[in-house]
């Protein structure tokens, strides 16, 4: 059990105990000292106070009990990672598709989470006092691309709060049906449950949840298709996906927005072989692919950013668009 000194200054003087003490332990998020002192942890002149909204006073001195972290939940398999970047603060991972990031219902083995307990072994700290990986924001099972995950709570905190004013930066790739028009620009909606499917997202006019996407086209194949590039400005479940079936122009191969009366649409486009139409439609999960990621480390506080090319099978869907030439053509 680590015992942490505290004694108030002035900026926390007649504030929230738990909010006095993240001023001065900012390695600890307020979530996580709000638990220690439920479990009576934080004490003054020797007595456990248990009320966080308990009014704190200029001088006063608490006393922080941390327990060491106790083992996570899940366990920890061996697992390849593609690891980009590491060092004692955090990690930066180029995840494959079809692997799931935390443990759920019918994936409690096999995740990210699994991989990165087995990697990381003892460097953990402790997210929230379980050692266990501090994952700042997630990528849908079918999804590519690059994450960044902390080790440590003060590392989690940093990079939480880029990401939730958006100093955080995350780009996209994706593999469209059909030419967005006009060829960069804005979606903003509000995101909400979809009342039909609740497992699913759309686009709602009250009561949902502000969502903003930056698109362009980086490349065209004829009018069948387009690699565009997503950046986002919110991180809401399932954005790119949403707000680009929103605007009709579908993410090839996604089994859950994906076009609809897509044998038909193929078969429109007379100058497609029927050999290519068949080997679009077998493509497997949403092309999307995060391709670029930038942010402040928690520490050096220098900015660093990364990038990660398209995955074997998007670079194998892109040379089959880009063979839509006079050889293939009926």
């Amino acid at each position: 059990m680590q015992h942490i000194d505290v004694i108030i200054s002035e900026a926390g003087h007649l504030q929230r105990l738990d909010k006095a003490l993240a001023l001065e332990l900012p390695e600890y998020s307020r979530a996580r000292l709000q638990e220690l002192i439920q479990a009576e942890n934080v004490l003054f002149k020797g007595q456990a106070i248990t009320s966080a909204k308990t009014k704190v006073q200029l001088g006063q001195k608490y006393v922080v009990m941390v327990p060491p972290p106790v083992e996570a939940d899940p366990e920890a398999e061996d697992i390849p990672l593609n690891i980009v970047y590491e060092d004692e603060d955090l990690m930066v991972i180029n995840k494959e598709p079809d692997i799931v990031v935390h443990p759920a219902a019918g994936h409690a083995k096999g995740t990210m989470v699994n991989a990165l307990l087995h990697h990381c072994g003892d460097e953990l700290s402790g997210i929230g006092g379980v050692k266990r990986p501090g994952i700042v924001h997630r990528l849908d099972k079918e999804t590519s691309g690059l994450m960044v995950v902390a080790k440590h709570d003060q590392a989690h905190k940093h990079l939480s709060a880029q990401l939730k004013d958006r100093s955080l930066s995350r780009v996209y790739q994706a593999f469209v049906w059909g030419v967005p028009s006009p060829r960069s620009g804005e979606i903003e909606t509000q995101l909400g449950r979809d009342s039909r499917d609740r497992k699913k997202r759309a686009v709602v006019y009250s009561g949902g949840k502000d969502a903003v996407t930056e698109y362009s086209i980086l490349k065209q194949y004829g009018t069948l298709a387009s690699l565009v590039e997503c950046r986002l400005q919110t991180g809401r479940t399932h954005q790119i996906r949403v707000h680009m079936a929103h605007i009709n122009h579908w993410l090839i191969g996604d089994p859950a927005y994906g076009r609809p009366y897509l044998e038909k649409f193929l078969r429109g486009r007379i100058r497609l072989t029927k050999e290519i139409a068949e080997e679009l439609k077998k493509f497997p999960r949403q092309a999307l692919h995060a391709a670029e990621i930038g942010f402040i480390h928690p520490k050096t506080e220098e900015f660093m950013s990364f990038s990660a090319p398209l995955p074997d099978d998007m670079a194998a869907l892109q040379r089959l668009l880009l063979s839509m030439n006079a050889s293939k053509i009926k």
